[in-house]
């Protein structure tokens, strides 16, 4: 006899599916009510409580200054408004400038060969990327996936090999980096009128650091996005034709 196999479910299609049959059921059930007495969900929150303001039809302003201030379950906090773009860019800034000056400032003592800490710098910003940039921001996105566009490994399942697919991809981000500090003091250069090789006008530090890792990271980013739309279109077309 053949033992079926249970396929654990990793569609990421139908990952943010809403089950709605299972959610009326279960209010149909904090209800007090069987799925074919169920009334009309109200979602005015005086008479989901039952409070005496509902009985008597009167709707309810809530008080949202001074010491009498009520919690309204329906109000958007602040950070909800802003944009996902500016919340990706500080998130990812932080971080990328973080490990610039733990890793590629604080160990220059240490680690006086730069390629060296350049490699090492790569490697743990992977590290801390996979395991922290991206679930935080799994964890903010909604089910609009709308944190998908600044990740490169999209995935809503957790994958072993994206570990390494980050250091790898990120020890290549931090070597285009170092072309962009060096295209920048050679730009400078050419301004000043100076000649012969780059001289280091601009230094490494966290702030411009973070600023050219989000940079870098978002051209990257962009390329596979647009390779993948391509695919995608180049796959439609070819399913259409077929169907002719």
């Amino acid at each position: 006899m053949s033992k079926k196999k249970k396929h654990k479910e990793t569609n990421i299609e139908n990952y943010y599916d809403l089950r709605v049959d299972q959610v009326d059921e279960l209010v149909s059930i904090l209800k007090n009510e069987t799925p074919t007495e169920q009334k009309e969900i109200s979602y005015n929150i005086e008479e989901c409580i039952g409070t005496e303001a509902a009985e008597q039809g009167v709707e309810r302003e809530y008080k949202t200054r001074g010491k009498d201030k009520e919690f309204n379950p329906y109000k958007l906090d602040r950070l909800s408004r802003v944009p996902t773009f500016i919340k990706a860019f500080v998130i990812k800034f932080w971080f990328a400038g973080m490990v610039c000056y733990l890793i590629g400032m604080g160990l220059g003592s240490i680690i006086t060969n730069d390629e060296n800490r350049m490699l090492l710098t790569g490697v743990v910003l992977g590290i801390v990327v996979d395991l922290l940039v991206n679930p935080a921001m799994r964890y903010f996105q909604s089910s609009d996936r709308e944190y998908d566009n600044y990740m490169m490994f999209p995935f809503p399942f957790k994958k072993f090999w994206t570990f390494f697919a980050n250091v790898a991809y990120y020890m290549v981000v931090v070597l285009v980096v170092n072309y962009m500090y060096t295209g920048l003091n050679l730009l400078i250069d050419v301004i000043k009128g100076t000649e012969g090789g780059a001289n280091i006008n601009v230094g490494v530090e966290p702030l411009l650091y973070g600023v050219f890792c989000f940079i870098a990271d978002m051209i990257f980013i962009g390329i596979k996005d647009l390779i993948v739309y391509l695919v995608r279109r180049h796959r439609k077309i070819k399913e259409e034709n077929a169907s002719v």
